[in-house]
């Protein structure tokens, strides 16, 4: 039976409803406080650091906690068998600085993960394999030529999202930016391959970066099908010209900030597989899905540069097409001058001031009329048999 002393008052368990004895609980105990290094949080400080933060625990490559606190994720890193996976998005920099100084993660590392303007890249440390790459996102709307109305016209449609990792033996720390890439479908990669969870960290790290590259892949056709629309345009005579000028340097202007992104991916893989080629736990049962990874990364880098040979090419068609338009109204306007002149020349031989034949006589009129009408005839069908008119 137990016992609680309120201000002098002893209350017994039974004489009183569960509720209202979790609650005299509660209010003795006060707030909970939560140990993240050297650092103590109070219940309700750690209530506002909740949004943000994911955590899940799986042991034998099943699902066993998710969501459990944050202050924990250090006792569980060292238990056997166990894979630890946190997510904080956003995270404030002091509580990344605890939970650095927690799990001992290298500071410069800590650093590029909040830091802007960072390349992907995968760097090995003392305890920990530090990775950064970025999802990519084109916003298309269902026409094109518009697409999101809130952007201009030369304005990029392709958002970019940082996720960092850090990779430990037992676990995965990732941090995002923003919440523009969607780690539930990591979540769901991570579960449609549970088997390879028992492999460590490596499958963990090898699910994220699989999403990532798929979605660079989704990118990647989404900008073919715009530059498609693109090569149609060229060719179409009611196309405005100045739109499909505006279309294309967006286009370009995409493409290059998708290059930075994709392009460095070879060396992430091939850091990645280097650094567990070279640890001590390395599985090599993962080294066929990271083989097939790398494959894929190569198709999209190889598909982004033959992207932009297609831009270069609609971009150099378009102003060959705009000189060829240019030609065709220089030899229309050429050919109907020389038409016009053929009646100002011979209106202004019979209008000089000496006698010729038919002179004051209605002979002079219908001749001079036969002679406009026979050179302008003559005129019109040489040009038009020469496609100018």
């Amino acid at each position: 039976m137990g016992v609680l002393l309120v201000h002098g008052f002893t209350l017994a368990s039974p004489t009183l409803p569960r509720a209202v004895w979790g609650l005299c609980q509660q209010v003795i105990a006060g707030p909970r406080t939560h140990v993240i290094g050297s650092a103590v949080q109070t219940g309700s400080v750690n209530r506002g650091t909740r949004d943000g933060v994911r955590t899940r625990l799986w042991r034998d490559g099943r699902l066993e906690v998710e969501g459990f606190p944050l202050e924990e994720i250090s006792d569980h890193l060292q238990e056997q068998g166990a894979l630890v996976w946190l997510d904080l998005c956003k995270p404030d920099h002091d509580l990344l600085l605890q939970l650095a100084e927690e799990l001992a993660l290298d500071a410069r590392a800590v650093e590029d993960a909040i830091a802007s303007g960072e390349r992907p890249k995968a760097t090995r440390h003392a305890t920990h394999t530090f990775v950064t790459v970025y999802g990519t996102h084109l916003e298309v709307g269902g026409n094109e030529a518009g697409g999101n109305p809130s952007l201009g016209p030369l304005e990029s449609r392709l958002q970019i999202s940082r996720v960092s990792a850090f990779v430990l033996p037992n676990g995965i720390v990732t941090v995002r930016s923003d919440t523009q890439f969607d780690m539930d479908q990591v979540v769901q990669r991570w579960e449609d391959n549970a088997d390879l969870l028992k492999l460590g960290s490596g499958a963990l790290l090898h699910g994220l970066l699989d999403v990532i590259v798929d979605g660079h892949f989704e990118t990647v056709q989404l900008m073919d099908d715009v530059i498609e629309s693109l090569e149609d345009g060229l060719f179409d005579e009611t196309a405005v010209t100045r739109e499909i000028q505006q279309r294309t340097y967006r286009v370009r202007k995409e493409l290059v900030e998708l290059r930075r992104v994709i392009l460095p991916m070879r060396e992430v893989v091939n850091a990645v597989q280097r650094h567990r080629t070279e640890g001590n736990g390395h599985r090599s049962e993962l080294d066929g899905w990271y083989a097939d990874l790398y494959d894929h990364v190569l198709r999209a880098s190889e598909w982004t540069e033959s992207l932009r040979d297609m831009v270069t090419t609609v971009f150099e068609t378009n102003l060959s097409l705009q000189d060829a338009r240019l030609n065709t109204v220089m030899k229309k306007l050429t050919g109907w001058a020389a038409i016009i002149a053929v009646p100002t020349a011979v209106t202004g031989w019979f209008g000089q001031n000496v006698a010729y034949p038919g002179f004051g006589r209605p002979s002079g009129l219908v001749a001079s009329t036969i002679v406009i009408t026979a050179l302008a005839s003559a005129l019109y069908l040489t040009f038009r048999r020469r496609n100018w008119l």
